[in-house]
Formats: structure tokens, sequence, C-alpha cells
């Protein structure tokens, strides 16, 4: 780039777009047609520019790398946590629920991504879409809110996108010491459950049988579990039940605490989507 193009480039005031064009007839400063888009900040993911005259580049640079990384090919663990879960990994990222708290107070439908040891927040625009890895459903941003993607398994659906959905919901769980386990499978608030299947990973140690439950009741879902490799469980509602809060599946020893183990947990429920305004 000249110096003379460099002055100019240098001159613009931030947040502004501006052609430079070349044109032949005449003399120009630009030696060819090009096109600046001169910002702080790009229109759609929000990726910091270099600045003219800058100090240490790296840092806008690694920026906005940190905010690509977490946004091409979006991919979130859940949609209904509303506080910053313990311990989170380098990189992961959720759909901030309502009504959020602790740090992620004021980011509700926002993604949230822990980067660097601290929480980095993005809004979403219309026609974003996010793969929900606790469920393996897509989300779809409609400008307002996040929506179930068009491969929901709807069993019915109106006019204006009142849906009756069937979901599975699976997780694998590691068994920690205690009388009992809350496990990272959550029933979604408002879900009308079918039943929990589980199948054991690797051998529940401590107790001869274990419990497939919730606080409420710890056998709901299974009592008297084989606690071998493979041994499995098909826990199948009475009746299709209803919960008026997100609440973890539970896992009980039946007559000893456990040591150890390791499960592969499946939620199988109904959901309803209001219809749209």
């Amino acid at each position: 780039m000249s110096r003379r193009r460099s002055q100019i480039l240098a001159g613009l005031p931030r947040r502004r777009c501006v052609l430079l064009s070349h044109n032949s007839a005449t003399a120009s400063v630009v030696a060819q047609q090009e096109r600046y888009i001169f910002m702080s900040d790009t229109a759609h993911l929000g990726l910091p520019f270099l600045q003219a005259a800058q100090a240490q580049k790296h840092v806008t640079v690694n920026e906005a790398l940190l905010r690509l990384d977490a946004l091409v090919h979006l991919a979130v663990k859940d949609e209904t946590v509303t506080a910053p879960p313990p311990g989170p990994v380098e990189g992961d990222r959720w759909i901030v629920a309502t009504p959020a708290s602790g740090d992620w107070s004021g980011h509700e439908g926002q993604v949230a991504c822990w980067m660097d040891g601290a929480w980095l927040f993005i809004a979403a625009r219309a026609g974003w879409t996010a793969f929900l890895e606790a469920t393996g459903e897509q989300r779809l941003h409609d400008g307002t809110r996040w929506r179930r993607g068009p491969q929901a398994s709807a069993l019915g659906e109106s006019l204006h996108a009142a849906r009756l959905n069937a979901r599975v919901r699976e997780t694998d769980h590691t068994i920690t010491s205690g009388s009992y386990n809350d496990t990272s499978l959550l029933i979604p608030d408002r879900a009308v459950v079918l039943g929990v299947t589980g199948r054991v990973l690797t051998s529940v140690a401590g107790p001869t049988s274990w419990q497939l439950g919730v606080a409420a009741d710890a056998s709901r879902y299974g009592n008297l579990i084989g606690t071998a490799v493979d041994s499995s469980v098909n826990g199948v509602s009475g009746s299709p039940t209803a919960y008026y809060g997100a609440t973890p599946v539970r896992i009980t020893g039946t007559d000893a605490p456990f040591t150890g183990g390791s499960l592969r947990l499946a939620l199988h429920y109904f959901q309803l989507d209001v219809p749209s305004a």
C-alpha cells in the first residue's frame, strides 16, 4: 500500500464505511480498484479490525480468533442452565436460560463461552444456528429468541408454530462417591416424561444394585438395577409425568454408597412449543 493511501485510510473516522475506487480516466491516489471497510468491528460477528499504527496488533488478532472459534460451527452444551456451571472446560458454550443469575445475570438468550478463565457473552443474530449437544437437536435464532430447528421431532404443528415434540436427551455419567448422585441429565421445565433408560458402561462399585429416579421418588424409573457392565434399565413411567422445573435425574445405591462406575442415561419426553405472535 502506498504511503499516500495509508495516510488517507489513517485519517478516516471509526465506524465509517468508505468506498475507494480507481477511475482509469483520471489521476487517483488508489493504484487499483479496491473496497475498504474501515470500522472498529465487523458487522455480523463483531470481529475487531486492526487500526492504523496500532500497538500490540496480536492482541486484536487473538481476540478475533477467539470469537471465530466460539461461533463457527456453533455447538452448545445445553439451553436449560440459568447459572454458570461449576468447573467449565475451556471453550465450553451454553445458551443462557431465563432467569439468568450469577455471572450470567442479564445475558438471557446469549451464547456464554468459557474462554481464558472468564465468560465471553455473544448476542445471537437472526439466522444463526446452534447444535444442542444435550439432545442432538438444532436451534435457530429468529432475531428475538432461539427456536427449535426444522429437524425437531414434531408430532404436530400449527400454522403459528405451536408444536408437540417428542424428544430424547442422553448423557454419560461418571459415578462419584456417595449414597446418591444427581446426574447432569436434566428433565426440562414443563417436560412430560415417558421414561428414563440407561446402561452400565463400567461396573457400578459400592452397592449390590441401584435405583433410578428423581429426588422426590428415588425409584420412579427403576429399582434393583444390576451393577455389571451392560446391565440396562428401561424405566417406563406408569403414566406420563409432568415436571414444573428443571429436575436432575438421580441414581441411588440400594444398600451401600457408590464408590465408582459409569452409566449412559437417556430421558424420553414430550415438550410443547407455544404459538408465535
